[in-house]
């Protein structure tokens, strides 16, 4: 990968202080980090650099002509894990879009995105901050399913590599380009930390909206996979009932008409 000094850094990221990014450019992805900063690699950062699935992606590809496409990506070793790619679902012009981190078990058997115990929580949670699931476009940050070990019928997840995440980073990329979300919503550190930067952390900014050069409001909160793993019943509840809060945040920000700068 060629190099980039830090003197390339958008005039955004000098004022903003590289608050989540980090640069530092002895980062590599031999070393299992990324050099350059990953977020200026991923969709609608400005400097994007073209990621190894880029060649595959047509210009002016629509969701249905991409998840076709992505269907045959070998980008990384991860098609020769997952039974098959697990591409975006939902309106093409929505509103709000979730980006997760990759898919689990049920949806790498079922071949759509947050379908098992994870996604039946995010259903239940965006009815309760008043967001139809059937108007968000959901997605993840990696297309394949990463697993270590089988428990029964159930393959153990495994989180995905920095370099899984970048080989990926094309298509969604492209996602964020057809749909052009007003409000994106990060799930779970991967999610987040693949968009805003290797520094960023969901706890410390979660629930708020934070700066970004994306074209659109960005906001992140956990993944709804942790809700499912709390130690006992009260803090499942607490856990989740924080969820709903940050979701809301979404929801209320479209019902206030924050537009962004694109669709303005």
């Amino acid at each position: 990968m060629p190099e980039r000094s830090t003197e390339r850094r958008t005039e955004g990221q000098r004022r903003r202080g590289d608050h989540y990014a980090g640069h530092d450019d002895e980062r590599t992805l031999e070393s299992g980090n990324l050099g350059p900063p990953f977020h200026e690699n991923v969709p609608g950062a400005r400097d994007a650099g073209s990621g190894v699935a880029s060649a595959l992606i047509p210009p002016e590809a629509d969701i249905a002509e991409l998840r076709e496409i992505a269907r045959g990506c070998t980008a990384c070793e991860l098609h020769r894990v997952g039974t098959q790619t697990v591409f975006g679902e939902g309106p093409q012009q929505a509103r709000i879009m979730l980006v997760g981190e990759q898919p689990g078990d049920r949806e790498d058997v079922e071949g759509h995105p947050f379908v098992g115990p994870a996604g039946g929580l995010l259903d239940g949670a965006l009815e309760r901050a008043g967001i139809d699931r059937d108007d968000v476009y959901v997605t993840n940050a990696v297309k394949h399913f990463r697993w270590e070990e089988q428990r029964g019928k159930r393959r153990v997840h495994k989180k995905p590599a920095l370099a899984h995440v970048r080989a990926c980073a094309p298509w969604l990329r492209a996602e964020m380009r057809v749909v052009q979300p007003e409000v994106l919503v990060l799930l779970g550190a991967t999610a987040a930390q693949a968009v805003l930067g290797t520094r960023f952390k969901v706890t410390e900014h979660r629930g708020t909206f934070v700066e970004s050069d994306l074209d659109a409001l960005v906001t992140a909160t956990v993944h709804p996979s942790s809700i499912l793993r709390a130690r006992d019943e009260q803090e499942r509840h607490d856990a989740l009932e924080g969820f709903v809060r940050d979701l809301r945040l979404a929801a209320d920000a479209l019902r206030d008409g924050v537009r962004s700068a694109r669709r303005g």
